[in-house]
């Protein structure tokens, strides 16, 4: 086989840690005990029926996927490439599992975590090449930043899920055009201009924008903070920038960074009618919701993260954004196309989910006196009435069949 260019010494030497075919038949049956996997990995229930979910003897950082349809036909095999563990990865991977799941075909997908490692990332694209893999996944913008550094213009084609704006990222040239290489992008980011749109539309006159980020999230930095600080700023909104430094230490930053800045905003707005935090996409930051809103107080906070609205109290009062779960499904019709033959990968434009998410919870909107424009309200995906149950998800109205 020739030596692909991709491969540098350095991670050939690093590779020899990580023998990922030494084990590919050892396989064990976890029904009866929490699988190995079970520190990254995770899928809904809802899938269950569709897939078996095979772990690797000694290797924690493997999952073996497999259809349960019948069918004689040689399966297509698919790496999905993860970072680490995330929450947002377990919603993504899910859909995508579910959309594959209605196609019927025959079809494996490999799930390993290279945690980060150069060496263990190497010893992955060994294996995709030498099995022939059909297709790889690449979750979270590290895998995807990592991947279009060491396998752009690899032999296997690369289609990203839960990632940040590529043409941000310098991924990519241009939303409007393929990458012209083995590459697919889908973005996880609405772009800068539509989200400070809304936010507008839903505070008229916002004075105060407080952004929540982590610091260490580079993407979630480089493609949502700093993008709106820039295009607030220059509307005259006075914005105040809330890094998390610690993720591990999030909880008692973000109480302690959300009180001083509460102290700014009423010098220009006393009663808060015109200020609010906004929330990136950083998962340190966005499980903290109810640490955000304790000290938030009367001022609304809002999320470019759909999912950070969920039942009860623990919810922003509103996300505008592109939804782990609306992503993952555009991946996964991106990687049946490329699969298929029906598109080449380099030659996909950028996948935006459009319009955009909208999820409205009214208990936190009333708990804090703050209204809802009616717009948002015909729009929303995803609504949370005065009791902070769900009433509409994913665009379906669940009060319809009510009672019946």
């Amino acid at each position: 086989m020739k030596q692909s260019t991709w491969l540098r010494p350095m991670l050939i030497r690093a590779a020899c840690i990580m023998a990922l075919t030494s084990c590919v038949s050892l396989w064990i049956n976890a029904a009866d005990a929490a699988p190995v996997y079970a520190g990254w990995f995770r899928h809904s229930e809802k899938i269950t029926g569709a897939w078996t979910f095979e772990e690797i003897v000694g290797d924690p950082n493997q999952v073996l996927i497999k259809s349960t349809a019948a069918t004689t036909e040689q399966p297509k095999q698919v790496m999905v490439l993860y970072p680490k563990r995330s929450s947002a990865y377990d919603i993504a991977i899910s859909k995508i599992l579910d959309v594959f799941a209605s196609k019927n075909m025959a079809i494996e997908f490999r799930v390993i975590n290279f945690e980060n490692n150069d060496g263990l990332g190497a010893a992955v694209l060994d294996l995709v090449e030498q099995e022939n893999f059909d297709l790889i996944f690449s979750m979270g913008s590290q895998s995807t930043a990592w991947l279009h550094q060491y396998y752009r213009n690899g032999a296997t084609p690369v289609v990203t899920v839960c990632s940040k704006d590529p043409v941000a990222l310098g991924h990519i040239d241009s939303y409007d055009k393929g990458s012209g290489t083995n590459f697919a992008f889908t973005s996880l980011n609405m772009p800068t201009e539509v989200q400070l749109a809304y936010l507008m539309d839903f505070l008229p006159g916002l004075k105060n924008l407080g952004i929540l980020v982590a610091r260490n999230n580079i993407s979630a930095v480089r493609t949502q903070a700093k993008p709106m600080q820039e295009a607030m700023e220059a509307k005259g909104v006075n914005v105040l920038y809330l890094a998390v430094q610690d993720p591990a230490n999030a909880r008692q930053e973000l109480g302690r960074q959300i009180d001083d800045a509460l102290i700014e905003m009423r010098k220009i707005d006393p009663a808060l009618d015109h200020s609010m935090f906004w929330i990136t996409g950083s998962t340190s930051v966005f499980r903290e919701i109810a640490t955000i809103n304790r000290h938030a107080g009367p001022a609304p906070v809002l999320s470019a993260v759909p999912e950070v609205v969920q039942a009860g109290d623990d919810s922003a009062v509103m996300s505008i954004g592109i939804s782990f779960e609306s992503n993952g499904y555009l991946a996964a019709v991106y990687g049946y196309d490329v699969i298929m033959g029906k598109a080449r990968p380099g030659n996909l434009k950028v996948g935006i989910v459009s319009p955009p998410d909208i999820a409205i919870n009214f208990r936190r909107a009333r708990a804090i006196g703050v209204e809802v424009p009616f717009s948002f309200f015909e729009s929303a995906n995803y609504v949370y009435d005065y009791e902070g149950n769900p009433v509409r998800l994913r665009g379906r109205d669940l009060t319809r069949n009510a009672g019946s």
